[in-house]
């Protein structure tokens, strides 16, 4: 623990202040003035480098991009493979777990060592991976890389450990599976077939072996021949040459038929009695035509035939409709008997599977479910109800249902928020799903003792709304907010939002909420804010509207002499336009040249409207178009509730809204807040004369990610609703900025704050915007509430407020707005400000404690307003007056002493890159500022003397999904999307990665495996010898040799715990180390200790072997041998 001191004596704001561990820094541009009398900052920091560790937790969502299903019968886990190299496992609600191949190849198919704990994993590099499933964080024990062949099909039956492998080249190879080498038993394709076969059969696309005997495979290759091995003799018992190229191959229970599917669209039934033909041939989506012809069909992809005691079998197959029906979706078809049910999907299918009560391949099957992997969802169907209802899926695969735009993370809500959104949520469920409970509920997963109430906030292109209990490393969806119900709906031809976002003119930018008041603000594309309160009634309500018109004037050429002492902010003036309802665009809006002017670009319900419980508009605000030109979009957002105050900004300036009164209180450009404490001494020019400058986008920084453009807007929606997987560094984009100094505006850019180049722009956006209790001037004693203003070219300003305390008096009396008082300066982009007292707390933002205005009155307890406020004088009396405040740019970060404005401490965060997100958050008891760098750094500060404490290169590759998404919050938490499906929670706590184990589920749990049915006297007799065929004969070393070294390369798997794979720098990054290099050893002792009791096991067998055999020659005589 450290204690700092710093002794402020005598010190001017132009002298440099002093820093520990960092170098010193000028103070706020201003006048120099001498600072109060001497003080002694006493803060005790408690946080070091070791309470900090980076590692993954827990990731949401739907698989991106699927491509292969698994199901263990035994312990009713699944398994979902990725075209990025990811496997989700996934059992009941709360077992969740994300694996990803180093290499990051796509996962062809996946095999689960049933009811062993194991899962195989075949990837498109041709590389087979044994997965330990017995650990929370499942790891790579084994890898076997072919050099010369390319997987096609993999297939392990149960119960074995020999792992059969089919190749493009039409080869099938065998691996043993505990130890991952190849046998020297292979199949090759020639003598697979016939020497008289002049073609290649192509490559193999299905291995199955046979329910009657064991020791016959069968191979299925792609051009249509079909071969049963018989592994013992090493020689095709038959083969099958068809014209149809073959998809897939599904045996029937009992061995003697297997049905095929073919691109034709046909399924074929064979009998093994003759082979020469099929025994029948249905083209179950193919009409008989006119001239006797059947219809041309699309090919079945896979098919399975199942059996039941109770009903006729099961045939499921996806595909094989006819191809002239165009535009039809998707379909997975139910036949059962002479029924056929066809169920339409959403999207396209990429696997399905039947969940069967049994293991056993050779046993009555018995179905009773089928899961269904589409492009962009799951969907499992019960096939024991004659409807086929679905299942209600447990799990968040719907976070995409429209496209993520912005994310919101919210620690430590208020207890009773969770259970109200939940209850009001639930009321619009969806009805009509299967009764029984989800068939996928293996594993154990426990509430652990480390949880509190978290909440994660997804806003989306169609203006959708979702929160969801992110409480104990699970998600659910609460509740779902339609934003686009406030707006009529654009009439076809006329919709001026269409000129603007043809598809998604709702989308949501941004999100502000107050957990303590429940207000709820939302920004969206079309540059509009909407307001809601929350309520447990449902009301009529008559929506409010505001527009504004947020954008310079051509005749307002203003220099600073005129408006140096004019605290004009406050007046109606042309800087602040009367508030008015909004009204519907008409001839009068339009120029006789037919340029749109002073009309919003949505129509907001001008009648009362029926709002259920929940959150209800109460406000909206839009940006007007001003002389043909849209409005720009909105860059930054903050609502207070105690002062009942909305303010936001853009790349022209800035807007104060009293939401209570519903009144325009300040809307003025960047440049006129500054009069003349403007650190540039620019003149005001209207980016009116460049109507080039204006019609694009000229914010430069991190607060915009969107690229310049001729449709300004519509280019920026589509960069939020990025779906591109194309993993691209941001360092690599770039796209220049329409000044006339050419700037980079991408993420490496470098970027001057020299005046020079500054002067050359009057473009100035504002980045952040923080409402809080401060010091406006100096000289003021007291702190009153004020409104901090971030900007992109570093400057920080201060506007005082002065806000009448009666209830009475507030919805009466107008708030007045002082001119600006102190001015800031940093390095880049401001983004983040965060208040501290002398102490080193966190003073939190006052707020309205919740009331519903919809309740019923209640003459005893009149309704009023209750205000929490958290003073920077209440708590500190010993401490003298005046706060910290914490200002965090792109490229630095600075505490000023308030309100002598005095910069304490300074740290340059980067050089080379620029910071993304920062938030002062809440860790160990403590406060710290962290921090995500566009290179993909992941750092933390102390406050408030800003030592590092944790820089980790977490991300190499950011992109912009990842830089729009990224937010953290307290209890060293924060979140990403990781895919435009996928929500990926992370943890920079030390307590966090070391309870981690703890929170997550078990994926393997030990059960028995369930016996095989008793065959009786006559099957077993007549059904051939399949219980004595031994594959390690047949496939071990002694009987098949070695095989060739350079077919297949065998690699150890590292066997450590995947989230402990984090290099930090310092103590931090040797302590991980040691854990890893721990928990390798302790993996190694528990392979060892597995291996120790397989060889018992095999001893023991040998043992019962022997003694039955003595038994059985003890009384024979010699000649009896």
């Amino acid at each position: 623990m450290k204690k700092f001191r710093k002794v402020l004596d005598g010190l001017t704001t132009s002298s440099p202040g002093g820093t520990i561990g960092s170098p010193s820094c000028g103070s706020a541009a201003g006048t120099p003035t001498a600072a109060p009398t001497p003080k002694e900052i006493d803060v005790q920091e408690t946080l070091v480098s070791e309470n900090f560790q980076l590692c993954k937790t827990v990731r949401h969502g739907f698989p991106y991009q699927p491509t292969a299903l698994a199901f263990d019968p035994v312990q009713k886990i699944l398994a979902i493979g990725s075209r990025s190299g990811g496997v989700r496992i996934l059992g009941r609600p709360g077992v969740d777990c994300y694996c990803q191949h180093e290499s990051g190849a796509a996962v062809l198919q996946l095999q689960f060592l049933i009811n062993e704990g194991a899962l195989v994993t075949a990837c498109a590099d041709d590389t087979l991976h044994l997965w330990n499933l017995r650990q929370r964080r499942p790891a790579v024990l084994h890898s076997l890389k072919f050099n010369r062949e390319r997987i096609t099909f993999c297939h392990l039956p149960f119960q074995s450990k020999w792992l059969y492998v089919g190749t493009e080249r039409g080869n099938t190879h065998i691996v043993n599976i505990e130890s991952f080498i190849l046998s020297g038993y292979v199949i090759m394709w020639n003598k697979a077939i016939e020497l008289s076969t002049k073609t290649h059969p192509g490559p193999v696309v299905h291995l199955s072996d046979s329910p009657k005997d064991e020791g016959k495979l069968l191979i299925g290759f792609e051009s249509g021949t079909i071969v049963q091995w018989d592994l013992r003799a090493k020689k095709a018992d038959f083969r099958i040459y068809y014209d149809e190229a073959i998809h897939s191959v599904s045996w029937h229970h009992e061995g003697k038929q297997f049905m095929c599917s073919h691109s034709d669209g046909s399924l074929t039934l064979w009998n093994l009695r003759n082979t020469t033909r099929p025994f029948q041939v249905t083209f179950p989506h193919g009409k008989i035509q006119k001239d006797g012809r059947k219809e041309s069909c699309k090919p079945i992809l896979k098919v399975e035939y199942k059996t039941s005691r109770s009903s006729e079998p099961f045939v499921i197959f996806s595909g094989g409709l006819s191809y002239d029906k165009a535009g039809r979706r998707p379909t997975l078809t139910i036949m059962h008997g002479k029924a056929i049910t066809v169920l339409e999907m959403d999207y396209p299918i990429v696997e399905f599977m039947v969940l069967c009560e049994t293991p056993y391949n050779n046993e009555v099957q018995e179905p009773y479910a089928v899961v269904v992997l589409l492009e962009k969802d799951l969907i499992v169907v019960d096939l024991t109800q004659s409807n086929f209802p679905v299942f209600e899926n447990p799990y968040p695969m719907d976070i995409h249902e429209s496209p993520v735009t912005c994310t919101a993370y919210f620690a430590d809500c208020p207890p009773d928020i969770i259970p109200i959104l939940y209850s009001i949520g639930a009321k619009h469920k969806k009805t009509g799903y299967s009764q029984k409970e989800w068939p996928i509920s293996g594993g154990t997963w426990t509430l652990g003792s480390h949880t509190y109430p978290e909440i994660i906030i997804t806003g989306h292109a169609d203006g959708s709304i979702k929160f969801w209990d992110a409480s104990a490393i699970t998600l659910q969806m609460l509740y779902k907010l339609k934003t686009s119900k406030v707006f009529e709906k654009p009439k076809p031809g006329e919709g001026r939002a269409a000129e603007l976002v043809e598809e998604d003119p709702f989308a949501v930018q941004m999100v502000s909420w107050c957990p303590q008041s429940r207000i709820f603000c939302v920004v969206g594309i079309s540059a509009h804010i909407i307001l809601y309160r929350f309520s447990k009634y449902d009301a009529n309500t008559q929506i409010v509207s505001l527009e504004v018109r947020l954008q310079c004037e051509s005749e307002d050429v203003i220099s600073p002499s005129e408006n140096e002492n004019n605290p004009c902010f406050s007046e109606q003036g042309s800087h602040s336009p009367q508030p008015h309802h909004q009204h519907p665009a008409s001839p009068g809006n339009r120029t006789p040249e037919g340029i749109k002017d002073s009309i919003p670009c949505l129509k907001v319900k001008d009648r009362v409207v029926r709002v259920p419980p929940g959150y209800q508009s109460e406000l909206v605000i839009q940006l007007l178009w001003v002389d043909g030109e849209p409005p720009q979009q909105i860059t930054s957002l903050d609502i207070n509730s105690a002062y009942g105050l909305l303010a936001f900004g853009n790349c022209n300036g800035v807007a104060v809204v009293d939401y209570l009164q519903k009144t325009i209180l300040l809307c003025m450009s960047t440049l006129d807040l500054y009069g003349a404490a403007d650190p540039y001494q620019r003149l005001t020019r209207s980016p009116r004369r460049n109507r080039q400058s204006t019609s694009e986008f000229c914010m430069r920084g991190l607060s915009n990610f969107y690229s310049d453009s001729k449709k300004r807007i519509r280019t920026s929606y589509q960069s939020l609703t990025e779906l591109t997987d194309n993993q691209q560094s941001i360092d690599m984009e770039r796209s220049k900025s329409p000044t006339s100094e050419s700037r980079e505006n991408s993420f490496s850019r470098s970027r001057s704050s020299s005046v020079s180049s500054i002067d050359r722009d009057t473009k100035e956006a504002v980045t952040t915007l923080q409402f809080g209790e401060s010091y406006g001037r100096k000289s003021d004693a007291l702190p009153t509430p004020c409104l901090w203003v971030g900007t992109s070219l570093g400057v920080v300003l201060l506007i005082p407020m002065s806000i009448p305390t009666d209830q009475e008096e507030r919805m009466e009396e107008p708030v007045t707005i002082g001119p600006s008082g102190a001015v800031l300066m940093l390095k880049g982009s401001v983004l983040r400000f965060a208040f501290l007292d002398l102490v080193g707390a966190l003073i939190q933002s006052p707020y309205e404690v919740w009331r519903d205005l919809n309740a019923p009155e209640d003459p005893d307890r009149p309704r009023r307003r209750k205000l929490v406020h958290f003073s920077p004088s209440s708590s500190q009396d010993a401490c003298g007056d005046g706060h910290l405040a914490v200002v965090c740019s792109e490229r630095q970060a600075k505490v000023f002493l308030m309100p002598s404005q005095s910069c304490l401490f300074v740290h340059n965060i980067t050089e080379s890159s620029f910071v993304l997100r920062a938030d002062v958050v809440s860790v160990c008891n403590s406060v710290c500022l962290a921090c995500f760098c566009a290179n993909g750094h992941v750092m933390t500060l102390s406050l408030p003397s800003l030592r590092p404490l944790m820089d980790v290169n977490y991300l190499p590759l950011t992109d912009m999904r990842i830089a729009r998404t990224f937010c953290f919050t307290n209890g060293g938490q924060a979140l990403y999307l990781s895919s435009p499906t996928e929500i990926q929670r992370i943890t920079y706590s030390q307590e966090m990665c070391d309870n981690l184990q703890e929170m997550l589920g078990e994926l393997f749990t030990p059960i028995e495996t369930p016996e095989a049915q008793n065959r009786g006297f006559l099957k077993g007799f007549f059904g051939g010898n399949a219980h004595t065929f031994d594959r390690e004969e047949l496939f071990g070393e002694a009987a098949a040799g070695k095989a060739s070294r350079s077919l297949a390369q065998h690699i150890p798997g590292q066997g450590g715990v995947e989230g402990m794979k984090v290099a930090a720098s310092g103590a931090v990054g040797e302590l991980a180390r040691a854990r890893i290099a721990l928990d390798e050893r302790g993996q190694r002792l528990g392979e060892l200790e597995e291996r120790t009791a397989l060889m018992m096991t095999s001893a023991e067998t040998f043992s019962k072997h022997a003694h039955e055999l003595m038994l059985k020659c003890k009384d024979k005589k010699w000649y009896q041998f």
